[in-house]
């Protein structure tokens, strides 16, 4: 079988098993409802079981991967000039892109009014203390580099990769022989990566089977325009921003950059993370895309951290849902410092499900909402987790290619080639 017939093959394989998942996860829920049995065994043993074991095997490469890819294309970047141009080029399109995304998010809740009719009353709720922003500032410079890899803190250890990166570049001859070793480490990983990329199939069909037998569709019948008004800004977003990116910033195809970034969009629906998908966003972007890893291994690693559109326009359709359900208006000011919080916090969001909720709390309470509020969406937050997952992870490569693009270090040839994705040449 050829190398084309074998990656065809996992992409088919994940869209069936994600349709499997789902027939069998709502049919376990609707013919099994009261059975002992299938819940301990089935349910919440083997479904359950796989699912976190295939999530688990995935994080477990982020770090070290993160750590090694970075420091690879750091040190590579011997003009270190060239590293300020990419930092402020790539952070700077993510939080524009972030910016935009919440705020076409508001602009459309507050057209389609999706909380309003609820006239819910808002009871008295003790909240931590939001970290400020000069903490969150601070606490991305690592002071123990080890504790933050160990605890997954992924801002603490960009940070360190990209210093001991240069490091090992401004470092001469010691600096080359360092250099070689994580350029050996990079392959190696980079064969774990697809060892379990090949078992994806398993672990999604677990995923979505455990989801649908645990929830069903009766969670989303009350929040149907929320819910709807949601996915709708993510697709939009996603179709038409991120088009319009790539045509105009770097004059690129879009719907051959579409094309090729479904395996891995796949996978970030349905995994809901874009840190566990990281290994396959490196993949395509490397491989399919045409973007060499002096970039990749700098922008993605970056955005898998900082870049969530998709989650910023959850917390505004959120924030205007939950307003209008308690009766309460927002100002002008209110609105414009809903945009400016959302785009901080998806800096300090972490890539892994259901952490944007979290955030949101961040953001009712700058504007005085009641933060109970999230208890309303949090019923179908899951599967508009993992549609926004699929957005981000497209942010991710579609900031990636303008940047390389822009630095000249973009293959052209294999963007155009549709069997790109299959010629991997060692």
């Amino acid at each position: 079988m050829t190398k084309s017939k074998r990656i065809f093959s996992l992409t088919s394989r994940i869209v069936l098993a994600m349709f499997l998942g789902i027939i069998i996860g709502t049919a376990i829920k609707y013919l099994f409802p009261t059975s002992e049995f299938v819940k301990l065994y089935i349910t919440d043993g083997l479904f359950y079981i796989t699912g976190k074991i295939f999530i688990a095997s995935l994080k477990m490469l982020v770090v070290p991967m993160v750590f090694i890819s970075l420091v690879c294309g750091t040190c590579s970047l011997h003009d270190t000039t060239k590293l300020g141009r990419l930092g402020v080029k790539t952070l700077g399109l993510y939080i524009l892109t972030t910016a935009f995304a919440v705020t076409l998010a508001l602009l459309f809740a507050v057209f389609m009014n999706p909380g309003e009719g609820c006239n819910l009353q808002a009871i008295e709720s003790v909240s931590k203390e939001t970290p400020a922003l000069r903490d969150l500032l601070i606490n991305i410079f690592p002071s123990n580099p080890i504790r933050a890899m160990t605890e997954g803190n992924m801002l603490q250890i960009i940070v360190f990769s990209i210093l001991f990166g240069i490091s090992i570049a401004l470092a001469g001859k010691p600096g080359e022989r360092i250099a070689n070793v994580f350029n050996d480490l990079n392959q190696i990983i980079m064969k774990l990566v697809i060892i379990l990329i090949n078992l994806a199939p398993y672990g999604v069909f677990c995923l979505m089977a455990k989801m649908f037998a645990t929830f069903g569709f009766d969670t989303i019948r009350n929040l149907v325009t929320y819910f709807f008004l949601v996915l709708f800004v993510l697709i939009l977003h996603c179709t038409l921003v991120y088009p319009l990116m790539l045509k105009l910033l770097a004059g690129l195809n879009p719907i051959t950059f579409f094309k090729k970034m479904r395996p891995a969009m796949l996978f970030a629906f349905s995994t809901a993370s874009s840190n566990a998908t990281l290994p396959v966003t490196m993949e395509t972007a490397t491989r399919h895309l045409g973007v060499r890893n002096t970039i990749a291994s700098f922008t993605l690693p970056l955005g898998a951290t900082v870049n969530m559109d998709g989650t910023a326009i959850m917390q505004g359709v959120a924030t205007v849902f939950i307003a209008q359900a308690y009766n309460i208006d927002l100002s002008f000011t209110q609105y414009l410092s809903v945009i400016l919080t959302a785009t901080l916090a998806s800096i300090g969001t972490a890539a892994v499900p259901g952490v944007g909720l979290i955030m949101l709390a961040m953001v009712l309470q700058q504007v005085g909402l009641p933060v109970e509020g999230i208890a309303l969406i949090i019923g179908v937050d899951r599967l508009l987790d993992m549609t926004r997952t699929a957005v981000n992870v497209s942010g991710d490569c579609t900031v990636s290619c303008i940047v390389a693009k822009s630095e000249g270090e973009f293959d052209q040839a294999i963007f155009d080639d549709p069997n790109a994705c299959q010629s991997e040449k060692e």
